[in-house]
């Protein structure tokens, strides 16, 4: 099933269009790491946490449209992907209510802190996250494709920019929220973060 034709299962067909922009803004030539691929490995793990979820079909939704405005030289994309979903799913038959808590969860992206009884909240950012507790290969793919997106930011401000985004990551109680997330991915992604400092430093 590709992407578009996922997009239609979840919202209905008469909301084509809105899948077919949606797998269009992923497939931006000057994204490397937020792409359709990462958009499919957010789904697919969505799909896998579902049952910690309050309500999965919400997640689903915010996951596509979590990084549907991603412009690397501005820092408000969440809120911008938040504005454009409430703009989009507006058109569609989900209620004003569904509306909201989709981009309520788009923007808890910003931050990936969601409350200890925010479900919702806690399987979007652990599956948009997962790729912190990859395999030291996967992580050190992701790591390259987002300096690749930061092409435009010289090394020494890359470095101590990264670096901070890093050791942010590394205070946090946890990584994870869900169970399942937390057993699978956080002892992995300290251990990746780590690693990354130290080449960042190096």
């Amino acid at each position: 099933m590709d992407l578009v034709d996922r997009w239609v299962a979840l919202a209905g067909p008469h909301t084509r269009h809105i899948g077919v922009e949606l797998d269009e803004r992923y497939g931006e030539p000057h994204r490397r790491y937020h792409t359709r691929a990462h958009l499919t490995a957010v789904l697919d793990l969505v799909d896998e946490l579902a049952g910690h979820a309050a309500d999965p079909d919400a997640v689903r939704l915010a996951a596509w449209f979590h990084d549907a405005v991603y412009d690397p030289e501005r820092a408000d994309n969440e809120e911008r992907s938040a504005c454009l979903a409430a703009r989009m799913l507006a058109d569609t038959d989900l209620s004003p209510a569904g509306v909201q808590e989709v981009t309520r969860l788009v923007e808890l992206t910003t931050t990936h802190a969601p409350d200890e009884d925010d479900r919702n909240g806690q399987v979007l950012c652990d599956a948009d996250l997962a790729v912190l507790g990859a395999d030291p290969d996967t992580y050190a793919a992701y790591a390259a494709a987002v300096r690749e997106e930061y092409a435009f930011v010289p090394d020494e401000f890359f470095r101590a920019g990264r670096a901070e985004v890093l050791n942010g990551l590394l205070a946090l109680p946890k990584l994870f929220h869900t169970p399942d997330a937390r057993a699978r991915f956080e002892e992995h992604a300290r251990n990746n973060i780590r690693t990354e400092l130290m080449l960042l430093s190096a």
